[in-house]
């Protein structure tokens, strides 16, 4: 009987030790999740507009001002930013996990949106040949990760903390 209640009180002091660490690991986790989930829309985004030949957008879903409440890859017809009768949703995520938020960083516009056209091009609302670079951050916890899209149109991710230059 001593000898179950040593077992017990050693089992529980490792479990008490190893449950703060599994809740930081799965904090990253659904970090890392949510920015890889992101990426992949991006690049849905940019290859089903070179495959239909036309601009197609990713926008925040709900009001289009939250990208934490989700995202939508869509044939946007007026260029609104919204999703309209009749317009096409190619693809939509729901919320991302509690506790994770997301900012973007766009130089040319507060409007919450990313396109890309036939060529594979991001552009703005206000030209066609006006490629429109800038980046998501994702926040939880003190950890940060970052989704960068470049001058060309192609998205890469990187770690702000671990290397803030190439961030």
């Amino acid at each position: 009987m001593a000898e179950l209640l040593v077992v017990l009180a050693i089992a529980s002091l490792l479990m008490a030790m190893g449950v703060p660490g599994l809740a930081g690991m799965i904090r990253n986790q659904r970090l890392t999740t949510s920015v890889n989930d992101f990426f992949a829309a991006i690049n849905l985004t940019r290859s089903e507009a070179v495959q239909r030949g036309i601009r197609v957008d990713l926008v925040p879903a709900g009001d289009g001002t939250d990208w934490s409440k989700g995202w939508i890859v869509l044939v946007d017809r007026n260029a609104n930013h919204k999703v309209d009768a009749g317009e096409q949703i190619i693809f939509s995520r729901g919320p991302v996990a509690d506790g994770i938020a997301i900012s973007q960083g766009f130089g040319n516009s507060t409007v919450q949106y990313l396109a890309y056209n036939a060529a594979g091009r991001t552009r703005t609302n206000a030209s066609s040949h006006q490629p429109r670079p800038g980046y998501w951050l994702f926040e939880t916890d003190g950890r940060r990760r970052k989704v960068v899209v470049n001058f060309l149109g192609r998205p890469r991710t990187c770690d702000p903390d671990a290397d803030p230059a190439a961030c």
